[in-house]
């Protein structure tokens, strides 16, 4: 999955953006930057960007740290 930016649906767009304004938390799946282990948290979305020719979602993890995600290596996306 990595290479050129694939754009997501505008929709799951959206719903991504309304929980960063919402403070949804959201079970979110997404492939890690190698792309070889899917990783399934509880995570607090905190903005959704666009840079260097793709789109981002900041997440705040369980632990606290924060950690950036490609939209297009999102899997699924529950919100809670």
């Amino acid at each position: 999955m990595s290479g050129d930016y694939v754009s997501i649906a505008c929709a799951d767009h959206e719903r991504l953006e309304f929980a960063v304004l919402r403070r949804r938390h959201l079970q979110l799946t997404w492939l890690n930057q190698d792309d070889c282990a899917p990783f399934s948290e509880r995570v607090l979305p905190l903005d959704v960007e666009t840079r260097d020719g793709a789109e981002w979602l900041t997440i705040e993890r369980p632990g606290g740290e924060s950690e950036v995600v490609r939209l297009d290596h999102i899997l699924s996306v529950i919100e809670i």
